[in-house]
């Protein structure tokens, strides 16, 4: 007797999902790895080893979440991160492709410029902006990481910079 065929589906994230009749469904969400740490931590038994993920999930229709997590393997440390991610979402406000209108915000070292563009423009932004504002599913922006160089810095000063548009409402 044959064994029964399986189907694996490999994804950017380095996460897959077993099935056992057929290709495995895609995920509602988009996730993106910013960044992977290793941490150490010393003890009387040596050193312990562990594994830091920042990442970055969203719908690509106005919800995106970063999720941080620590364990002592990358795969579950991603796990984690996506979990925290997908329960922490907001909703970015947007006008078509793009955002609302241009924004400047600071938070620590990081200072993040968002400008909003006409259709066709595209994703015109450095790595953890990028991962953020396609996450979210917005296809037209002009950005600048302005301050800081730190990726997770930078990540979340984005998001704080997507919750504080304020969107005209039509009387």
């Amino acid at each position: 007797m044959l064994p029964e065929k399986e189907a694996w589906n490999f994804n950017m994230n380095t996460s897959f999902q077993r099935s056992p009749r057929g290709p495995a469904t895609e995920s509602e969400f988009a996730e993106k790895i910013v960044q992977i740490n290793r941490v150490s931590k010393k003890t009387k038994g040596g050193n312990k080893i562990g594994f830091s993920v920042l990442v970055v999930a969203g719908d690509r229709k106005g919800r995106v979440g970063v999720g941080l997590g620590g364990a002592p393997d990358v795969s579950s440390a991603v796990r984690k991160a996506v979990t925290y991610a997908k329960k922490h979402l907001i909703t970015v406000p947007m006008r078509g492709t793009t955002i609302p209108h241009e924004i400047r915000l600071k938070r620590g070292a990081a200072q993040i410029l968002l400008k909003p563009a006409p259709p066709g423009t595209g994703v015109i932004a450095g790595g953890a902006v990028r991962a953020v504002v396609e996450a979210a599913g917005i296809r037209d922006i002009v950005s600048k990481i302005l301050g800081s160089k730190n990726q997770a810095s930078n990540v979340y000063a984005t998001l704080e910079a997507l919750k504080h548009f304020k969107i005209r409402k039509r009387v």
